[in-house]
């Protein structure tokens, strides 16, 4: 699924933090309630850490209370990727950014309306932008 050749990737471990690397390259996910973006409240447009295309809008976030940041829809649809994860011996849905194919977390059928569909994303993958006024 990556976008970005194996080098590309490699050359990104001295640019992102660990963190987002492990997250993002080698599919890992950060302990619930830890990141600052799932209690995020402003206005804007969460973006891909890698490669900042947008992924997600506030207008679409909510609380799920499952520690992570939670959003019922991408922003454009064609932004992310899906495929199947069996990594927990069940299968899964895994979202990517569609653009360097950078794991962003789950998705899961119990979301809100009007998709009622939950992205659980890890938010060292994704970058805020608040909206202007909003920063």
């Amino acid at each position: 699924m990556p976008r970005l050749s194996d080098a590309e990737i490699e050359a990104l471990k001295a640019k992102l933090d660990p963190d987002t690397y492990a997250i993002a390259f080698e599919e890992g996910t950060e302990r619930a309630f830890t990141h600052p973006f799932n209690a995020e409240k402003r206005a804007g447009a969460y973006h891909c850490k890698v490669c900042d295309i947008p992924l997600f809008a506030s207008d679409h976030k909510y609380e799920s209370g499952s520690g992570w940041p939670s959003f019922y829809q991408p922003a454009e649809a064609d932004n992310v990727e899906t495929k199947t994860d069996y990594k927990l011996m069940v299968a899964r849905t895994e979202i990517h950014c569609a653009n360097c194919g950078a794991h962003l977390g789950h998705v899961f059928p119990d979301g809100p309306a009007p998709t009622g569909q939950r992205y659980c994303t890890n938010g060292g993958a994704l970058d805020f932008q608040p909206a202007q006024g909003d920063e």
